[in-house]
């Protein structure tokens, strides 16, 4: 699993933010041809049938998977920076940090300015905490922090 130290993920923020409105944008645009195609399948039913525009619904649902692809290509990019995503409509990231030769989770949410909160794996988003000076020192050891 690879580890970031606070100003290795600080410094992801605007990439990783610039993947989440991609993923956001590609996921909403899905969900809102799905619902379009759900609104003409449930209209079909209750008349007992209708004409359609076989074209024009056949190219909504090929928009619609491309834009589920788009979506899962997006948080696949995320997933190889070794970042997880916790919540994609809220934008939520966890960045895995040793500190204290402990692994916890450095957890920034789309909208905040800068990481200033950490995490347990256990407690979750929940459980966020302060960023302290632990995480502002670096160790003489590469990746890790004391």
């Amino acid at each position: 699993m690879k580890t970031f130290t606070l100003d290795e993920a600080q410094s992801l923020l605007p990439v990783l933010e610039s993947l989440l409105k991609r993923a956001i944008e590609s996921k909403t645009a899905a969900e809102a041809l799905e619902s379009e195609l759900s609104e003409l399948s449930r209209r079909i039913f209750m008349s007992g049938g209708m004409h359609v525009d076989v074209n024009k619904v056949a190219a909504r649902r090929t928009a619609m998977g491309t834009h589920e692809n788009r979506a899962r290509e997006t948080v696949s990019e995320i997933d190889e920076i070794g970042v997880q995503l916790k919540d994609l409509d809220i934008g939520l990231l966890d960045f895995p940090c040793r500190v204290e030769d402990e692994i916890v989770l450095l957890c920034w949410k789309m909208g905040e300015e800068s990481i200033d909160f950490w995490h347990t794996e256990e407690a979750g988003f929940r459980g966020r905490q302060p960023v302290d000076e632990r995480f502002r020192r670096r160790a003489n050891s590469g990746n890790r922090l004391n």
